[in-house]
């Protein structure tokens, strides 16, 4: 059988050692799917029940193992709904290659049904982004694509219209009349880390040695440089701070760091980050300047290995464009390692009561559950090397401050974008990615009525994922935002009851189960955790329980009073939490 455009696609893939496209097959792509059913001993192809789950489970696949992750849509309705997966992926600057179908050329302009110019909606979204027009560009744009996903570690985009998709790989239909001829290449690519120059680390180590505040902060760009991070962090005593993508990189329980920074951070971290008076960021272009030192108080060295990203947030001293690992591992012989360990020490005080407030918070005699003791419960009984996938919203909060980073687990959500509905569909792509391994999704009720069907994905592609909802009949994150603008909630909480999920999970085939008692929830998270296929808790939770930022300031007391004054309903109940929680934090 004479090889397709389509095959011709799909054997690239397997050369460049792409083992999996998630997506939903349609007619504008069946010549691509036709070649993927020709590569399918190589190549598996995961049928999904929305595209925009597809884009997320690409995106997740390639966060998890830093590989390219790559999906698949038909042409115009299909492609639309890739979008939102797709700028989580750019946002996060992680390399996701986007396969979509287009009408065939022949009526291309015709206003032909389901023509949607792709190129042009993907144009800010995708870096490389083309419309296969001839067998002869085969499978050379392939590789273009891909290496430009990789190096630039963002989003690629390639459409096949439906005849070129059937077309013979092999087919030169055009008379040739320029000297250019059809590019040629291979399926490799070479991507060195980048090393320090030797004078940008050696003004970072000038700048840092003079500092007597030194604080770090450290994102998801300093992943894999676990050990390089805690050493210097030692040699300047300087206590570590960490984005919320950058959660995993140091354990949670180390005594140099004092947790994340922002609305879902530590009171210790945005204290200390008043204070410092050196800052050095590693991995990270930290997007809330809010949180960070005021203009002109601290001089900042940032180590990234995109120069684009340094200098954005503030004026920087030294800048070091570097991978991670090896500038910090070059620049530890150049730091004094007997520095002044007051700041530190205060900080780690600080970090010690921290602690034990978010641990009187895990409160087990409390009616309606707290959401702080459900993500306590899964805390304690996941394993150590376990995944936890987080949608955004409260979630993210309770994730944040209660999910322990410890031995070799992980944590991943969506950052930059901050999307709903991702939690789900990246925990099937990690569990595909990695098989062994115990993948949690915790997730609120509103981000997985949105992708609910994936969990039946999970169910059909036998994966043992684990699916928590955290259940407070609301879009929780949206009315708390409304409040502290100094407006009552409007339009964000659902009619009771609350939704039973657990009878979905059942009717797909799995495990599931409905807690509203806190006293039966361990259990039931252990009971879910140690099932051998898929598993969903659906736990309903205290809905007025507000996440407090990690630090009060005058404006949000002043309009989350407004808000209360303004006619806020259920304040009776929200005031009651808010009692309790500091009742609790008191007695820690």
């Amino acid at each position: 059988m004479q090889e397709i455009v389509g095959e011709s696609l799909a054997r690239r893939l397997v050369e460049w050692g792409v083992d999996t496209v998630f997506g939903l097959p349609g007619d504008g792509i069946n010549g691509l799917m036709e070649g993927f059913r020709r590569q399918r001993e190589k190549l598996r192809f995961v049928l999904v029940h929305h595209e925009e789950a597809a884009a997320f489970m690409a995106t997740g696949y390639a966060k998890a193992t830093g590989r390219l992750g790559v999906c698949a849509a038909t042409s115009g309705p299909g492609a639309i709904h890739l979008l939102n997966g797709l700028y989580d992926a750019k946002l996060d600057h992680v390399p996701v290659l986007a396969i979509t179908g287009m009408q065939e050329t022949s009526v291309l302009g015709s206003h032909y049904q389901q023509e949607v110019h792709t190129t042009q909606l993907y144009q800010d979204v995708a870096a490389y982004n083309l419309m296969v027009t001839n067998p002869q560009q085969m499978p050379a744009v392939v590789d273009l694509a891909i290496r430009d996903a990789l190096s630039r570690r963002t989003v690629a985009h390639l459409t096949f219209p439906n005849d070129v998709q059937v077309a013979l790989a092999s087919e030169d239909p055009y008379r040739h009349v320029s000297p250019g001829e059809p590019p040629a290449s291979a399926a490799v690519a070479s991507y060195p880390r980048l090393p320090p120059e030797a004078r940008e680390l050696a003004k970072a180590a000038e700048v840092l040695k003079a500092g007597r505040k030194v604080a770090m902060l450290v994102g998801v760009g300093a992943r894999g440089a676990r050990d390089e991070v805690l050493a210097v962090a030692e040699a300047l005593a300087s206590p570590i701070v960490k984005t919320l993508p950058g959660k995993l990189v140091v354990p949670d329980d180390h005594p140099l760091t004092t947790g994340g920074l922002g609305l879902l951070g530590t009171a210790p971290s945005e204290e200390l980050m008043e204070e410092c008076d050196t800052l050095l960021m590693v991995g990270t272009s930290f997007p809330y300047g809010k949180y960070l030192p005021a203009p002109g108080q601290a001089k900042v060295v940032q180590i990234d290995v995109d120069p684009s990203l340094i200098g954005m947030r503030l004026p920087v001293e030294a800048p070091v464009c570097a991978d991670a690992r090896l500038a910090l591992r070059d620049l530890l012989p150049m730091l004094d390692h007997g520095p002044d360990r007051s700041f530190l020490e205060k900080y780690q005080r600080k970090m010690d009561g921290w602690r034990s407030e978010m641990t009187s918070l895990v409160d087990p005699e409390r009616s309606p559950i707290a959401p702080q003791y459900l993500m306590g419960c899964v805390d304690e009984a996941a394993a150590d090397d376990a995944i936890l996938t987080c949608d955004s919203g409260t979630i993210a909060t309770w994730s944040a401050r209660h999910w322990t980073i410890r031995g070799d687990r992980e944590f991943y959500l969506s950052g930059n974008l901050a999307t709903m509905a991702p939690g789900l569909p990246y925990a099937i792509a990690m569990q595909h990615a990695h098989p062994g391994r115990q993948v949690i999704a915790f997730v609120g009720d509103g981000g997985f009525a949105m992708l609910m069907a994936e969990f039946l994905t999970a169910v059909r592609h036998e994966l043992p994922i684990k699916v928590v909802v955290n259940n407070n009949n609301s879009y929780g994150q949206i009315l708390w935002e409304q409040i502290v603008l100094g407006y009552p909630e409007y339009a964000v909480r659902h009619r009771q009851p609350e939704a039973n999920f657990s009878t979905w999970a059942r009717g797909c085939g799995a495990f599931g189960v409905k807690v509203t008692d806190a006293k039966v929830l361990p259990g039931a998270i252990r009971e879910a955790l140690a099932h051998p296929g898929p598993a969903l808790v659906d736990c309903d939770v205290n809905p007025n329980e507000p996440p407090m930022p990690g630090k009060v300031k005058y404006d949000q007391a002043k309009h989350f009073t407004e808000a209360f004054l303004r006619g806020q309903p259920h304040k009776v109940a929200t005031l009651a939490t808010v009692a309790r929680d500091k009742i609790n934090e008191l007695r820690s």
